[in-house]
């Protein structure tokens, strides 16, 4: 058994869901903003992406095996110990 508020709200909300056109769909204000945030979080991890990256230094071999680097063992740094 429904109570006379709880009837009086749902009249009130069914001819408020009336006045709306259904055919007319937006995203509005919040897709905006949702959007907005997406593209920013992008844009910082590509910033931070591309800062990391500038800090690998790596020598490649040459292509005719006749390479003057040092082996990898030999040019790895020691492991600091705490």
């Amino acid at each position: 058994m429904m109570s006379a508020t709880s009837t009086l709200a749902l009249t009130h909300f069914v001819t408020l869901a009336d006045s709306f056109d259904k055919d007319k769909v937006t995203p509005g204000v919040l897709g905006f903003i949702v959007f907005a945030v997406i593209g920013g979080a992008v844009w910082l991890l590509m910033k931070s992406m591309n800062k990391h990256m500038r800090k690998v230094d790596f020598e490649e071999p040459a292509e005719d095996g006749q390479g003057t680097a040092a082996p990898a063992a030999a040019a790895a740094p020691e492991p600091k110990t705490s």
